[in-house]
């Protein structure tokens, strides 16, 4: 049972008598009508169980992106039906506008629509449908607490797609489907043609050039259907925020990058992402859509305070297929991590692919080093420095491992890495 603010209104308005006959009795009598046409208006509100409630799918949905969840409520009774509906979810899934006042005629059907704004990937679900069903003087309603279920897959917001059509340009250049073709070191053999100003003497083929007048180039195609490993790092240094925001999710939104940029350009995209032990594994198969498969399969990650097997995930890589591959680890640049877990596991990998550390820097150590102005900024920027140093002979003695290094903050994280991944396919370096 609930009460509506009716009640103590009456209650109230029992002053009235109990002034003008101020004696014991009155005041009970009040109390006594209060009650009897409390009890009569609950009796005679239609029963919850009237009602059936139907949820439309919602779907997915990126990140920090809005959508709205459907209700239908009909009433299947030969009352009329006053009530109030409150659709209920889990915090994270950003409900508003979820409550709904609706009043049906016997048989109607009413639509009720509850805005969403997802905070966190992964599945939100709904909590219930809480329904009070009035009674015909509004003192009060039967309610009762329906489980009508319903989720939401929230994905990662890939913000960086904004980056792809610039990066595809270039692919395009590349490959020769432009008007401008960068002639790359590839691996493939395209075409002869006449020298001009700009091109690599090195491509000069002095036996065509020697049947002709003129000096001839060979031409040649950027590496098709390269493997691309992408393994990303969910152990407790992916926790960290940077700018507020997860090196996880930041991590993410590089994979999904270069992800959508390698399918385009050709190339088999596989993916797995663990720390003590693989939390997920995909494997495109040349799939047109990988950003969405992608997207999807990292949706439930969510980093684990524990450190990351190393070993374990370049068995995994092994796993994969023994072909050579670039093998992209997504994992902070952390002198401590990368020194006392990855560093033993790099020569497993460095022997059969092409091994790439792409990290989120956070920009505030800059901006501590580069502030000096009392003695307690003096000392943060001390710090910093020292922080950033570690950081730089950490990624040197990464490169003499034979490892590329692309260390860049949250926002440019994404397009240096899929520059960097243009560069080694126009040099034939897959």
């Amino acid at each position: 049972m609930a009460i509506s603010g009716r009640v103590p209104l009456l209650l109230v308005l029992g002053l009235v008598p109990v002034v003008l006959r101020p004696v014991m009795s009155t005041m009970w009598l009040w109390l006594l009508l209060v009650l009897l046409l409390t009890l009569a208006d609950w009796l005679l509100a239609p029963r919850v169980a009237s009602l059936s409630f139907a949820r439309r799918p919602v779907g997915s949905v990126r990140l920090g992106y809005p959508t709205d969840t459907l209700v239908v409520a009909t009433n299947t009774s030969r009352r009329r039906v006053r009530a109030l509906v409150r659709d209920a979810w889990q915090p994270t899934a950003g409900a508003s506008d979820n409550r709904h006042r609706v009043r049906l005629g016997p048989g109607d059907r009413a639509p009720m629509r509850t805005s969403l704004l997802p905070r966190r990937r992964g599945d939100l679900r709904a909590v219930g449908l809480t329904v009070r069903s009035h009674g015909p003087l509004g003192l009060t309603a039967k309610q009762r607490t329906l489980d009508v279920p319903g989720t939401v897959r929230s994905l990662p917001p890939f913000e960086s797609r904004k980056h792809l059509p610039s990066r595809l340009a270039r692919l395009r250049e590349l490959d020769g489907r432009a008007a401008v073709r960068v002639r790359g070191q590839g691996t493939e053999f395209d075409s002869l043609r006449e020298y001009v100003r700009g091109d690599d003497v090195r491509s000069i083929d002095w036996r065509a050039t020697a049947r002709t007048s003129n000096v001839v180039v060979r031409t040649w195609q950027p590496e098709r259907d390269r493997r691309v490993v992408l393994v990303l790092d969910t152990s407790r240094t992916s926790a960290g925020r940077v700018d507020d925001v997860p090196r996880l999710d930041s991590a993410m939104d590089a994979a999904l990058l270069l992800a959508a940029l390698a399918a385009r350009a050709g190339d088999r995209i596989d993916f797995v992402a663990g720390d003590r032990r693989v939390r997920a594994r995909m494997r495109s198969a040349g799939a047109r859509d990988i950003a969405a498969r992608l997207q999807d399969t990292m949706a439930d990650l969510e980093p684990v305070i524990a450190e990351a097997d190393w070993d374990a995930l370049a068995g995994a890589v092994q796993g994969l297929g023994r072909q050579r591959a670039l093998v992209v680890l997504l994992t902070p640049l952390e002198p401590s991590a990368v020194e006392e877990g990855l560093l033993a596991a790099l020569p497993a990998l460095t022997r059969h692919h092409r091994v790439v550390l792409a990290s989120v820097k956070d920009p505030a150590l800059d901006r501590l080093a580069a502030t000096r102005s009392t003695i307690d900024e003096v000392y943060d920027a001390a710090a910093a420095e020292q922080v950033l140093r570690r950081r730089e002979r950490t990624g040197e003695l990464l490169t003499r491992l034979g490892v590329d290094v692309v260390d860049a903050d949250a926002e440019r994280l994404p397009p240096a890495l899929a520059d960097h991944y243009l560069h080694l396919k126009a040099q034939g370096l897959l």
